[in-house]
């Protein structure tokens, strides 16, 4: 697949393809996603047997993604090379609280690719009603929502389902005094965009 758009920098060509790796540094990130679609089609081509890669001339230039997938693969072979992609934790029940639709559903796709059972809200206090209903494992929420912030979804959640519930703030705002806002609405793991796969999984093994 070739194209002749803006291109990749030379120091992003090895790792575009990680988690939540975005070329556009700017604040509003106003040309860029949340950083995850590059990760699941390498995810959904290794699942297959494959491999994708990808090149660029420079900025403004192009880029070309090469896929390669092979004729047929043993089942007992692809199901050896799979084991080892995407998310190591364990399958957990996930609550997953993202007003935007691009992002939710990217990062649905890519936890449920692995075996997650994933719900989704879309807005603060549709958070706090399934998130007491359904009671998770584990709720990845993102601060600026809709209705009430994470912070206030984060606080109701914590004093409805007790130390039960792992809750991961995945967010832009990473200031010490937000950090510290985070640990007083009862988050246990701060994440900040764009986050690393490790530290991801890490969370969810909480």
């Amino acid at each position: 697949i070739t194209d002749s758009g803006v291109g990749i920098a030379p120091e992003m060509l090895g790792s575009v393809f990680k988690m939540f790796v975005q070329a556009d540094r700017s604040l509003d990130r106003s040309q860029g996603g949340m950083g995850i679609g590059l990760t699941l089609v390498r995810l959904l081509v290794e699942l297959h047997g494959g491999k994708v890669a990808a090149t660029s001339a420079g900025l403004g230039r192009g880029s070309e993604f090469i896929v390669t997938l092979p004729l047929a693969v043993d089942a007992e072979v692809a199901a050896a090379d799979s084991s080892g992609v995407g998310l190591q934790a364990s399958q957990r029940h996930i609550l997953l609280v993202e007003d935007s639709a691009d992002n939710r559903e990217m990062l649905q796709e890519l936890l449920e690719l692995d075996g997650h059972r994933v719900d989704v809200a879309l807005d603060g206090l549709e958070a706090v009603k399934q998130g007491l209903a359904l009671k998770p494992d584990v709720a990845i929420i993102d601060i600026g929502l809709p209705g009430i912030d994470g912070y206030e979804v984060a606080h109701r959640l914590r004093a409805g389902l007790g130390n039960r519930i792992v809750l991961v703030a995945l967010t832009g705002y990473g200031r010490p005094e937000d950090r510290a806002k985070a640990t007083e609405a009862g988050f246990n793991v701060h994440l900040i965009k764009p986050v690393g796969l490790p530290e991801l999984e890490a969370a969810l093994r909480i």
